[in-house]
């Protein structure tokens, strides 16, 4: 029943995270600049310093309930965006003093995620 428990927060903090990220990218903010995706950069920039904060908030500065901090850095933030979970693993290994592995981790997944999507647009062409 725990898990079962577990597996609902994160489903509702995630529905509320997709819709919140929706919500964002239909709002005024989507055509504040002409080419700049805005709400995009919006979302990762808000979202990694909310999985910051509120990392600190609900483990250090606040004893709240495990499901509470799943559903929210698990299932909103992840839904959000994942570019804040992205940042969070470069801040812990960048902590732990693993510089070139964050740095590799950093450039690889900038590189290669960009290479996948260039990928996943020739391949889809071919069909």
């Amino acid at each position: 029943m725990e898990t079962f428990a577990k597996i609902l927060s994160v489903a509702i903090g995630g529905a509320a995270g997709a819709t919140a990220r929706y919500l964002i990218t239909i709002s005024p903010l989507a055509n504040l600049f002409e080419k700049f995706p805005f709400p995009t950069f919006f979302i990762n920039i808000t979202g990694s310093f909310l999985i910051g904060f509120l990392l600190v908030l609900l483990t250090d500065k606040f004893t709240t309930n495990g499901n509470l901090r799943l559903a929210v850095l698990v299932g909103f933030l992840g839904a959000f965006t994942t570019f804040s979970t992205f940042e969070l693993e470069i801040f812990d290994l960048v902590r732990e003093r693993y510089f070139a592995i964050a740095f590799l981790y950093f450039s690889l997944s900038v590189l290669v995620g960009f290479a996948g999507i260039l990928a996943g647009v020739w391949l889809a062409k071919k069909f």
